[in-house]
């Protein structure tokens, strides 16, 4: 599979946006992913790039998360602001990227956005909880390269 087009289908993208309004229900915090084919650059570096042009850098407690996904090259990267950086435990990426990374190795590329999605999620509404004068401040939709 390398089509961007090809990764998700219509139906699979709407059940990740659909993860993300849940995982964004409980917490201030944001959740987007970006999808697109190849980078020349290193897949991190590449990430915060889309993390800075989707101005996930701009929330208010600096509480945004991206999951990038490269599909040509097979290879994803989750990254978060500094607001969240300072706050989750040490191997919360890791064990993020894991649930991801088992879905992927079968496949089930959906359920490993979703399980993405949905554990960053709940990081975020320990230490971000949503208060009333909360705004989403960024598109839940999936973002294509």
């Amino acid at each position: 599979m390398s089509k961007v087009e090809d990764f998700l289908s219509a139906t699979e993208e709407q059940e990740v946006v659909e993860a993300i309004l849940k995982a964004e229900k409980n917490t201030s915090g944001e959740i987007r992913v970006h999808i697109e084919g190849h980078t020349r650059k290193d897949h991190y570096d590449r990430a915060k790039e889309v993390f800075h042009l989707l101005k996930m850098d701009n929330t208010k407690q600096e509480n945004g998360v991206l999951i990038y996904v490269a599909v040509t090259d097979k290879k994803f990267v989750i990254c978060g602001d500094k607001g969240i950086d300072k706050v989750v435990p040490k191997d919360f990426w890791q064990t993020t990227k894991n649930s991801i990374q088992t879905q992927f190795e079968k496949g089930a590329f959906k359920d490993g956005l979703v399980a993405g999605v949905l554990k960053a999620g709940e990081e975020l509404r320990s230490h971000f909880p949503w208060l009333s004068d909360d705004t989403n401040e960024l598109s839940n939709e999936i973002s294509k390269g």
